[in-house]
């Protein structure tokens, strides 16, 4: 024992493949979960030698780490002044206070906008005087929508961060609430802004004694916005809600007459939906998105899945000159990433974001986009906009991330869903060789995640960081216990 134990400490420090393989073969049965599917890849930047591979070419569930894809695949296809624009146009001139005829607001899918951004467009409009449209309201936006990437889960779907992909997105097409416990008895009460064009009927209640066997709370999506919350909730506290609007157009619609309305400008018609502006028209007011290097910094530190799809569907609408789907944005996307080298022969790409349970990467896939990342001076500028271990984003809080050795050192991209853990991103550490890793961990037991001491992430990711210290840096009686053992 005490002879493979010494052969795999001088193995520790060497850099050869094969010792490389023999103490990450020695530690790996130690660390990786039992029931799980995983798949890692890990890199050294400087040499560009990889490290240590295992199971690199399997193809499991990307989750959000298919978000690397598409900041690389946008930043390719848009450039960085992308914007999206939010405009008004009408066929005749405001005089005398007037418009004498329709007028159009063109919606563009842009994930960002909100109701006071329309707010601020109608008040361009009353600041030129304008106080009366004698005609109907169009609001102008793509016909027959694909609202959901096929492979999306049924119960995410009434959930914001599966909110609707569309033309007309307004407050990410997201409804706030919260649902708190009533003092006298078990009911709730149910709040949520009185102007938001939606109904929720709610027949919820609190099981503040967990006195109930099976308690979970229900959501039924109705037609025209309409939605029915039943079951029940464990415990006496409230309880935040963020529910998905089912029809974008019909909530534009309806969001974009109260707006009117309240802007004191009288549409003498009726606010309509159409997917086409007229032949002649010109523009009255407008209000533009922040530019793309911004939304992809959201995108990839909030792991923001609306603006994923949303930027998905216009590479799409990019690359083929007609408006952006699901279906047309993933083979964009695809072709995009072939041409600077990806090798995505065997992958299956169905969204942006990495919702859809039909997409499949490999940990080779996620790394050659990495290297683009790290290597091609159009996307370094998205290695800042990583989540940073311990500092930001969905890493800022994420068990065994928020302190050493890791905390300030992992620069990664998470892919989390239910039986998914992934990571994809980089170890920078002074003094060290910056390092390429992908940690892909499918078919995860809850029953594990929830008893583990720490996530397999961060297990191998300690491990890889042990191996690249410098003798110098372990004393005496580190090296006498590890081999006396």
């Amino acid at each position: 024992m005490k002879k493979l134990t010494t052969a795999l400490l001088l193995c520790w420090f060497s850099t050869s493949t094969a010792c490389a393989n023999e103490y990450f073969s020695n530690i790996l049965p130690l660390i990786k979960p039992p029931h799980s599917h995983t798949s890692v890849i890990a890199t050294d930047l400087v040499n560009d030698s990889v490290i240590y591979e295992e199971n690199a070419d399997i193809l499991l569930l990307p989750a959000s780490t298919q978000k690397l894809l598409t900041a690389v695949a946008a930043t390719a296809a848009l450039g960085d002044e992308f914007h999206y624009k939010t405009e008004i146009f009408s066929h005749f001139p405001i005089r005398k206070g007037v418009i004498k005829g329709d007028v159009f607001i063109k919606f563009s899918g842009d994930p960002t906008l909100t109701s006071l951004e329309l707010r601020d467009l109608f008040k361009q409009l009353t600041d030129q005087g304008l106080f009366q449209i004698e005609g109907n309201l169009y609001l102008v936006g793509e016909k027959h929508e694909e609202l959901q990437a096929p492979g999306w889960v049924w119960d995410d779907l009434g959930i914001c961060f599966a909110a609707p992909v569309s033309s007309f997105i307004i407050n990410k097409n997201c409804v706030h609430g919260q649902l708190k416990p009533k003092l006298a008895n078990n009911t709730s009460q149910l709040t949520f802004p009185s102007y938001l064009p939606v109904v929720i009927d709610n027949n919820a209640i609190f099981d503040k004694t967990s006195s109930i066997e099976f308690c979970n709370l229900s959501l039924q999506r109705l037609p025209n916005n309409h939605f029915n919350l039943t079951g029940c909730h464990a415990g006496n506290r409230p309880l935040k809600l963020a529910i998905a609007i089912t029809q974008p157009s019909l909530f534009a619609r309806d969001t974009v007459a109260k707006i009117a309305k309240s802007s004191q400008i009288k549409v003498t018609g009726d606010v309509l939906i159409t997917n086409s502006l007229p032949q002649h028209h010109s523009l009255i007011a407008s209000h533009e998105s922040k530019v793309l290097p911004e939304l992809i910094d959201t995108m990839l530190i909030k792991s923001d899945n609306l603006i994923a799809d949303s930027l998905l569907k216009q590479i799409g609408h990019k690359q083929y000159n007609r408006p952006g789907t699901f279906s047309n944005g993933s083979k964009a996307m695809v072709k995009i990433l072939t041409e600077e080298g990806v090798d995505l022969t065997h992958a299956r790409i169905v969204d942006g974001s990495g919702l859809s349970r039909y997409n499949l990467l490999s940990a080779r896939q996620l790394s050659q986009v990495l290297m683009l990342i790290y290597t091609d001076s159009r996307f370094m500028s998205l290695m800042g906009s990583l989540p940073v271990a311990g500092v930001s984003g969905t890493l800022k809080y994420k068990p065994s991330f928020t302190s050493a050795p890791l905390q300030k050192h992992i620069w990664a991209k998470t892919g989390s869903m239910q039986g998914v853990d992934n990571l994809a991103g980089f170890i920078k550490k002074p003094k060290t060789d910056d390092t390429l890793f992908v940690i892909l961990e499918n078919g995860q037991s809850p029953i594990e995640k929830e008893q583990q001491l720490a996530p397999f992430s961060a297990l191998f990711l300690q491990t890889l960081m042990d191996r690249k210290q410098t003798p110098a840096k372990l004393n005496a009686t580190t090296s006498q216990s590890m081999t006396a053992n």
